[in-house]
């Protein structure tokens, strides 16, 4: 280099390309290091990561989690009869297997495993010596006609209609509670964690496949938060795939944009050893890949392509008249490396604002983005430039840059018109009326799960067709709201506390989207119209003490030990946000009234308690993280730019992505929740780039004193092309997640394809027709500082 550009070169880039064999040396260790600790994750999640811990909800069910049996992380598995109904001997002998079969997988709590075949699963009757009753199947069954109906009349006896067994008695259920943690069977002294995915495996070989196989005349369906987890992680290893797409689309586009196959294969390598080294770091700090992280790296992917190309771009432009590839790679470096890394900052700072979410996955998520973008500095804002500046760009590049930087563009000519005195107001008003309008179809968005099931998998997938069926079959669905009656101890005997909790039951069978609802009073109630012949009259709360203690004897797991705490069980029809909020809202209006020393109606546990938290958590974060975005980008660009104007102009546009994608969402009747939240935060991150590049070179051509529609003509001209470019690339790559098996996936696919589009388009679009608003070129022509970014 001459000594001109010696003396303009800044340290770092001196400490880079003097020392380029170092810096390929030391990149080459730190891959081959992170690249084995990749091999290394593995897809895993946790029930605890999917839920708010710090909620007041989860607070209260955690601290009565020993007092609420069976109420947490359960799954069901319903065996159907397909011809006939259950009392038969090969169906029942099925049932039993499979109870046994269930019992030894790991991870089972095995005290708490119910089925028609558990002998805590009981039958009553009054009878005119008093009360009888006995095991559901007793010790004399022996699969014959004679014990089949007198299993049928135990089953009338036992209350488990709609419960275990179906309406129709053509099916049955085993509940299976799991441990989060569990000793191992080889050293009892070590403790393992649930591993969601082989537990979804071993349900579907040992007793789905092999049951249904040895037994034509069964069908099983499981549902439960394990069983969608593993469904969940099995969908997403298809993620693999989907990325292998995207990198062959922007090979293709890589090479149709550069024509240089060398500077091609540069910028993929590059980022994918950014994606290595965020995967083996990672895992390094001992994060796995769960349902939700594992978009994280197709969005280091995609940023790292970004940069990629606008150094590719750069480079090609400098090499005109540039002596050398070393030459071209410095003076890129030196041009792009501030609003790179401004960008990058921008962008890693958009996703650590979703560490305010108190939710294990997105926390995740947000480090690993967070990791992912800061590994991005290293590989494709130093190492790519000190790769080329080896391999060089091909001639053929090289001459069609030079061609490309004499001769008139029509499209960006066309497209400099955005920055003309009369399409600027109107740009700025279109802009205004699609804002108000996204403003005010946004209303319609809600917050949590808008469909029954597993929102997170498609309608037809067979966890849905299963949790249908169940819905469709028993009295009590898979959605429960659990209501934790505390009192003092031996306190939740009383008629003081039966009564409200027996006023609190009639409420929420009144309350639309409840089922039905059960309590110790449900038991009292059945057992003191036992203890009068059966007559209807007596089935009401005594207010005999005595005779209320004997009525609750055989409310077994509706009361803890020390009677204290009695749960009452809140059946929904599904788990959708409105569901939610109306039962939640009726509980906490009837715990003011009736909440008193001795005596509380605290929320929440069950698996619909945990989602109406999880909902409460987003609806509170929603706002606050968009709004700490905007701060955060806000800031960065005002420190670079060192000019409100030029804040406006960049973060403008975002937020008018920001407001038609939460439009978009509600047209579509996707709701905010864990999966789609992170994605407002993430597209506006992700989006500011564009902005940031076009804004560093409109005003480099501003202070060399161009009107602003030229300035914004040469812009287009050396910039535009790469963020064009970057944005239809990246949005193809993003769009093929729409064909994903995963609903959420394809969700998020959809939602990021739609701003990424919309963010390009913002700053090619609307970047200029505010900048002739806001932007006084006579102020910047022939100023050499005010923003960090002049050189």
């Amino acid at each position: 280099m001459s000594t001109h550009h010696q003396d303009k070169a800044t340290f770092l880039e001196r400490l880079i390309f003097n020392n380029r064999p170092a810096v390929i040396v030391i990149c080459l260790l730190v891959s081959i290091f992170l690249f084995w600790q990749a091999l290394q994750v593995r897809p895993s999640t946790s029930f605890e990561k999917m839920i708010p811990l710090q909620h007041p909800f989860i607070q209260k069910m955690i601290e009565h989690r020993n007092d609420l049996a069976n109420l947490g992380n359960t799954v069901r598995i319903s065996v159907e009869a397909v011809d006939g109904d259950i009392f038969t001997k090969e169906y029942m002998e099925t049932l039993r297997q499979i109870h046994d079969e269930v019992f030894y997988i790991s991870g089972v709590d095995r005290s708490g495993l119910k089925s028609l075949w558990s002998p805590s699963v009981r039958w009553t009757e009054v009878t005119e010596e008093g009360f009888a009753g006995g095991e559901v199947i007793p010790q004399t069954y022996d699969g014959s006609p004679a014990s089949l109906e007198d299993l049928r009349n135990n089953v009338l006896k036992s209350g488990q209609i709609g419960r275990l067994v179906a309406n129709n008695f053509k099916s049955s259920i085993i509940d299976v509670p799991l441990l989060e943690s569990y000793p191992d069977p080889n050293d009892q002294g070590k403790l393992m964690k649930l591993d969601y995915r082989q537990f979804s495996h071993e349900l579907e070989e040992k007793i789905r496949d092999k049951y249904q196989a040895q037994n034509p005349n069964v069908k099983v369906h499981i549902v439960g938060f394990a069983k969608k987890v593993g469904d969940l992680i099995d969908g997403l290893i298809m993620v693999v795939m989907f990325f292998g797409i995207a990198f062959l689309i922007t090979l293709v586009l890589l090479y149709w944009f550069t024509w240089c196959i060398r500077s091609t294969i540069a910028v993929l390598s590059t980022t994918l050893v950014a994606v290595i080294w965020q995967l083996g770091l990672m895992h390094t700090v001992g994060f796995g890949l769960d349902p939700y992280s594992m978009l994280v790296p197709f969005l280091i992917f995609a940023i790292g392509i970004s940069h990629g190309v606008q150094k590719i771009n750069g480079i090609a432009l400098q090499s005109s008249d540039a002596d050398n590839a070393l030459t071209a790679a410095r003076r890129t470096f030196r041009q792009l490396f501030l609003p790179g890394m401004i960008a990058i900052l921008a962008d890693a700072v958009g996703f650590i604002t979703l560490l305010i979410i108190d939710i294990g996955v997105i926390r995740e998520l947000a480090i690993g983005a967070s990791i992912g973008v800061a590994v991005i500095v290293f590989t494709n804002l130093i190492l790519l430039p000190v790769a080329i500046s080896y391999v060089g760009i091909s001639k053929k590049a090289i001459e069609r840059s030079k061609k490309d930087a004499v001769r008139e563009h029509p499209f960006w000519r066309l497209l400099s018109n955005f920055a003309h005195p009369v399409v600027a107001p109107i740009s700025v008003v279109i802009a205004l009326i699609a804002f108000g309008g996204g403003l005010w179809y946004s209303q319609n968005l809600k917050i949590g799960d808008l469909d029954q099931g597993a929102p997170e998998l498609r309608p037809d997938s067979r966890y849905n067709q299963d949790n249908n069926f169940i819905i469709n079959n028993y009295s009590t669905s898979s959605d429960v709201l659990v209501v934790m009656v505390k009192t003092a101890a031996e306190g939740c005997s009383t008629h003081e506390t039966l009564a409200p909790v027996d006023e609190l039951m009639w409420k929420m069978e009144n309350t639309p989207g409840v089922q039905s609802a059960i309590s110790m009073v449900t038991v009292s109630k059945q057992v003191i119209k036992g203890m009068n012949e059966g007559n209807l009259k007596w089935e009401t709360l005594s207010r005999n003490q005595d005779v209320l203690n004997n009525s609750i004897s055989r409310a077994e797991g509706l009361y803890n030990s020390d009677c204290s705490l009695a749960p009452v069980l809140v059946f929904l029809n599904d788990h959708k946000a409105e569901t939610l909020t109306r039962v939640v809202t009726a509980v906490q209006e009837f715990a003011e009234t009736h909440d008193k020393d001795g005596l509380q109606f605290l929320l929440a546990a069950g698996n619909a308690g945990i989602e109406a938290a999880t909902n409460e958590v987003i609806a509170q974060a929603e706002l606050t993280i968009l709004i700490l975005v905007y701060i955060c980008v806000a800031i960065m660009c005002l420190i670079t730019f060192r000019s409100i104007a030029a804040t406006l102009c960049i973060v403008l546009p975002l937020v008018l992505t920001s407001v038609l994608g939460n439009a978009l969402m509600a047209w579509l009747g996707i709701g905010v929740k864990v999966a789609t939240l992170p994605v407002i935060a993430l597209g506006v991150g992700i989006g500011v780039d564009y902005g940031i590049y076009i804004y560093s070179r409109l005003e480099s051509f501003l202070r060399a004193g161009l009107p602003l529609q030229e300035a914004y003509y040469q812009t287009l001209r050396s910039t535009g092309k790469a963020v064009l470019f970057t944005g239809l690339c990246l949005a193809i790559g993003v769009a093929t997640w729409m064909f994903s098996a995963i609903k959420f996936q394809a969700d998020m696919g959809l939602m990021l394809t739609f701003m990424l589009l919309w963010n390009m388009f913002g700053a090619l679009w609307l970047l200029p027709a505010l900048a002739r608003f806001l932007i006084k070129p006579e102020k910047l022509a022939g100023k050499v500082g005010g923003s960090l970014l002049a050189h």
